[in-house]
């Protein structure tokens, strides 16, 4: 048997005791669940400082940005699902229908089982640990899969994992995704496949899934616009996307991918642009302790391609061997360059002028169902206007990326952009199933549903029913 082959039989060993475990029941009490999110609360904080270092070595990720970004997102899902845990498993009682009388029904929460999460390297903490939380405090146990392009965090995560939970509750698989995932979902049926990631490799776990007939949630991408009105604060729009655009070098998948700007607007904005990113980075941001690094030399690679897809209004400066791109603006960009028909994920801002509306709605119909929007006007009919005419996941008015820090608003994307809501009560629910169950009465019943079907009987039914 090869190394591959002995790994693949520990692992179904190890599947096999999650399921059994499951099975035992051991998972749907309220006590245990809180108590496990308890345990993964005190062994994320205990590791803190580990994995702010394994963040900063992986990516280069600027110690607040780790924070804000990943481990206080965490925090706030744990602490959201113990505050609001033992309502949520509550059954639901709900309105009977005359013709059920005198029965009673509820909506009742069951966990799923076994569930597979799959996370990114952008967000390697929040984006394994948060939907983590929701399927635990749903009652199920979990395999999680970290991505090996941060080798350091997953080591960590690893850890963290083993600290907080029974061995037969939560299991990590550590590998390469490619060689790892295909034969794990292949040969397991999974209750549920949670996967973070872009687009190709989301239709391809959707595919792996289909035979079994196994649910699969996707967090993709796509390219997510921000939208600039004339009548908008210019100065603070542009510092506003600065940011959301530069925040961990622009990988992040809902980042403002590109902005549209009204002509009459342009220069003013390019200009306030410029200025508010030296105020974040200085004159040379490579030198900047708070501006992060791409993640490996092939992504650095791609992205130093779309500097040549415009004409660089600042930046541009870039480092093989640092995987540095500076915070780069392009303008008088071909709408069939790389840079505008693929998602950047780098910290390249593509910013495109427009007059009509209708001009705004056919740019993005040529990446259609964003995972994010970002409409900047003090007019309610403009930010109306784009909100209502644009398909798209969740986003912002005269803001980005807030929406995603509001455990109270479920977060998912649309079309290309994926499938399936999580955060707080969201996730909760997405890794449970709603069970409908109508409790008889005892009391005498009319009999209008049992042969033989008298004709009073049809009046009667259809009086009820309408």
């Amino acid at each position: 048997m090869d190394a591959a082959a002995a790994g693949l039989e520990a692992l179904g060993s190890r599947i096999e005791g999650l399921q059994a475990y499951f099975q035992s029941g051991a998972t749907r009490e309220f006590a245990f669940r809180r108590d496990a999110l308890r345990a993964l609360k005190s062994a994320l904080k205990d590791n803190e400082e580990a994995l702010l270092a394994a963040l900063h070595a992986d990516m280069r990720k600027p110690r607040f940005e780790a924070y804000m970004g990943e481990l206080a997102q965490v925090h706030a899902e744990i602490d959201h699902a113990l505050e609001n845990l033992s309502a949520w498993m509550e059954p639901e009682h709900v309105a009977a229908p005359l013709a059920l009388w005198p029965h009673s029904s509820s909506i009742r929460v069951r966990p799923l089982g076994v569930v597979l999460i799959i996370a990114p390297w952008n967000y390697p903490v929040l984006l394994a640990l948060a939907p983590l939380v929701g399927a635990v405090a749903a009652g199920n146990c979990a395999v999680v899969k970290p991505s090996e392009e941060v080798p350091h965090t997953a080591e960590v995560l690893g850890r963290i994992i083993a600290e907080a939970f029974a061995k037969d509750h939560v299991a990590v698989v550590q590998g390469i995704g490619s060689e790892v995932v295909p034969p794990l979902i292949a040969g397991f049926r999974f209750d549920h496949i949670f996967f973070t990631g872009s687009v190709p490799v989301g239709r391809n776990i959707l595919a792996q899934a289909a035979p079994q007939l196994v649910p699969v949630t996707l967090e993709l991408g796509g390219k997510s616009p921000a939208i600039v009105d004339r009548r908008a604060n210019i100065r603070r729009a542009a510092k506003r996307i600065a940011w959301s655009k530069f925040f961990n070098a622009g990988q992040t998948c809902i980042a403002t991918d590109y902005a549209l700007v009204h002509a009459d607007a342009l220069d003013a904005f390019l200009q306030a642009l410029a200025k508010h990113t030296k105020a974040f980075y200085g004159k040379n941001p490579q030198r900047s302790p708070d501006f992060a690094r791409l993640v490996n030399a092939k992504h650095f690679g791609r992205v130093q391609r779309y500097l040549s897809d415009g004409r660089i209004v600042f930046g541009g400066q870039h480092d093989a061997a640092d995987r540095y791109i500076a915070p780069t603006v392009l303008t008088d960009v071909p709408m069939d360059s790389p840079v505008m028909r693929e998602e950047i994920f780098g910290p390249v801002l593509p910013v495109i002028p427009w007059r009509e509306p209708e001009e705004v709605e056919a740019l993005v119909r040529r990446n259609p169902t964003p995972l994010a929007l970002y409409v900047f006007s003090k007019d309610r009919r403009v930010q109306r206007h784009f909100t209502e005419r644009i398909a798209f996941g969740g986003g912002c008015i005269n803001h980005c990326m807030l929406h995603f820090g509001d455990v109270n608003l479920p977060f998912g994307g649309v079309g290309t952009s994926g499938m399936g809501r999580y955060h707080g009560k969201a996730s909760f629910d997405l890794f449970t199933h709603h069970q409908g169950i109508v409790r008889a009465g005892t009391l005498p019943e009319p009999g209008v549903q049992f042969p033989p079907y008298a004709g009073w009987k049809e009046k009667v039914i259809r009086r009820m029913l309408g």
